[in-house]
């Protein structure tokens, strides 16, 4: 008989299905150790540290918060090493920062422009208030200096250039003279531009309301110094003004009190000072501090005798010069003579810084004048841009 029913126990006929004759028990077996090998493999030489931990991606909303976009972290980002796999931001000391400009290449010569990175990008509002990396408390109130990280303020207060600079000439515009005359500094602030920088003066009851005010609306600022004129006392520029007949000390600690009059801002520029600017031992002193807390100087142009240049090179404090004294005369067509003067020379040298003072009628003509620049293929940009040397 050759049917199932006919065929011995245990034996099959050839009508019978080949799987069913199977060990299921060692197949299974097998697979379970596949299936464990494959894990182990992946746990021993896979490196996932964050695998199987839940994750979430969240949008941070900078207007809201208040918090700048350079002090937000991410939780768990992995720390720049060394090849010994050493922290290397911890190894870096200050001096070792590199000083980055927008839109330039890295360079170690001190009359190059700074090449910089900028903390801050184009479209995002500045800080109103002082950055705690950057900042110091000391008796003369928030001072500026260089984080352990190397940042400076220069970088961290600085605002960016547009990236239409590139191709373009460029031109510095320093508006100084601002916080003292509550209409004064009100009027520039409506009239000028978020690419002209703004300089204030020591002396202002109300700095902290106009610099907050100021870096809303976008603008890079300097603080002004009161140094010693060659008809000191006659002409004072102010209390706690730099003299070149005082010691070291009582210049570092005026210096420090007239530091701690504003923050947020990426350098100083000198308020007169023919005298103490051609003094090479005050001078250098003071620009050596100055570079020290990561600011950079800029001399107004107006003394032939200044030696802020070569002592900013020697000291490796980041420098500025004023090319154009815009207002020096204050009338129509001298200050249009000296606007016309500056655009000549942006377009001769690719960067020429011009400063002036706030004055009714300066503002006039600025506003006037800064409307016209694009379409004639200059860009305004910030101070920052026209540093020169580098800190370390």
């Amino acid at each position: 008989m050759t049917d199932d029913l006919g065929a011995p126990l245990g034996l099959a006929t050839g009508r019978r299905r080949w799987w069913r004759q199977l060990p299921f028990g060692l197949v299974g077996g097998v697979a379970i150790g596949v299936v464990a090998t494959v894990m182990g493999v992946w746990i021993l030489f896979i490196d996932d540290p964050t695998g199987g931990e839940p994750s979430a991606i969240v949008r941070i909303d900078r207007s809201k918060t208040g918090v700048p976009a350079t002090e937000v972290a991410v939780a768990g980002a992995p720390r720049p090493a060394n090849a010994d796999g050493s922290d290397l931001s911890a190894a870096r000391p200050p001096a070792a920062a590199a000083p980055e400009a927008h839109g330039g290449e890295r360079t170690a010569d001190p009359a190059q422009p700074v090449m910089r990175v900028p903390e801050v990008v184009e479209g995002q509002p500045l800080s109103t208030t002082p950055i705690q990396r950057v900042s110091e408390k000391t008796r003369f109130g928030t001072l500026p200096r260089i984080a352990s990280d190397g940042s400076r303020p220069l970088d961290v207060y600085a605002r960016p250039v547009p990236r239409r600079a590139a191709a373009n000439a460029r031109v510095v515009l320093i508006v100084g003279g601002l916080g003292i005359s509550q209409t004064g500094t009100q009027e520039a602030l409506r009239v000028l531009g978020p690419d002209v920088t703004l300089a204030f003066a020591p002396y202002g009851a109300s700095l902290d309301r106009w610099m907050t005010r100021a870096r809303t609306d976008g603008h890079e600022l300097l603080l002004q110094l009161p140094m010693e004129p060659f008809d000191y006392p006659d002409n004072d520029p102010g209390p706690h003004t730099l003299l070149t007949s005082v010691d070291q000390q009582t210049n570092s600690e005026r210096l420090q009190f007239l530091l701690g009059r504003l923050t947020n801002y990426v350098g100083v520029v000198n308020y007169m000072g023919a005298k103490f600017t051609s003094h090479d031992a005050a001078l250098g002193a003071t620009l050596k501090e100055i570079g020290g807390r990561g600011l950079m100087y800029v001399d107004d142009g107006t003394s032939s005798r200044s030696l802020a240049e070569p002592t900013a090179r020697a000291t490796r404090t980041p420098f500025a010069r004023a090319d154009v004294l815009l207002d020096a005369v204050p009338a129509d067509d001298m200050i249009a003579a000296r606007l016309a003067q500056l655009e000549q020379m942006a377009r001769s040298k690719g960067l020429a810084v011009g400063v002036a003072s706030a004055l009714p009628i300066t503002l006039r003509h600025l506003e006037r004048w800064t409307k016209t620049l694009e379409a004639r293929g200059i860009t305004l940009v910030p101070v920052s841009a026209a540093a020169r040397g580098s800190q370390g």
